[in-house]
């Protein structure tokens, strides 16, 4: 026996008709940081000095600068959709939630424009 209507059943979808993408989502997400923070941890953990040249001169390499960037939008959409769950579930206030939530996605996506950007900048700007 199940709860969902027979539209429901044809379409695939649940009440919210959008909660499986954002499950889908975020569990992609996590399964995409758990190897992307696995090699980050080894690979600092590697480095035979953590000073600012060893540093840039490691990030400049095409491989580590392309890695960085996937585990920096990663994480950041993981978490923005972290974020997105606890302010919908214990935000009850209409105008606090959308404040709070598109607050939230101004600052992720203000953060993923930065990491970037510096990721970027480092890259070449140690190649030249």
């Amino acid at each position: 026996m199940s709860l969902r209507s027979p539209l429901g059943r044809v379409l695939g979808l649940g009440s919210a008709r959008s909660g499986f993408g954002h499950w889908w989502a975020q569990r992609l997400t996590a399964a995409a940081l758990v190897p992307l923070g696995l090699w980050f941890a080894f690979s600092m953990a590697g480095l035979a000095s953590t000073d600012y040249w060893s540093v840039t001169a490691w990030i400049a390499e095409p491989l580590h600068a392309t890695l960085l960037l996937l585990l920096l939008l990663s994480l950041l959409y993981h978490s923005s959709l972290g974020l997105q769950v606890v302010i919908e579930d214990y935000v009850h206030h209409g105008a606090a939630r959308l404040i709070a939530l598109v607050g939230t996605q101004f600052l992720h996506v203000l953060m993923a424009v930065a990491g970037i950007y510096a990721i970027v900048t480092v890259s070449v700007g140690a190649q030249a």
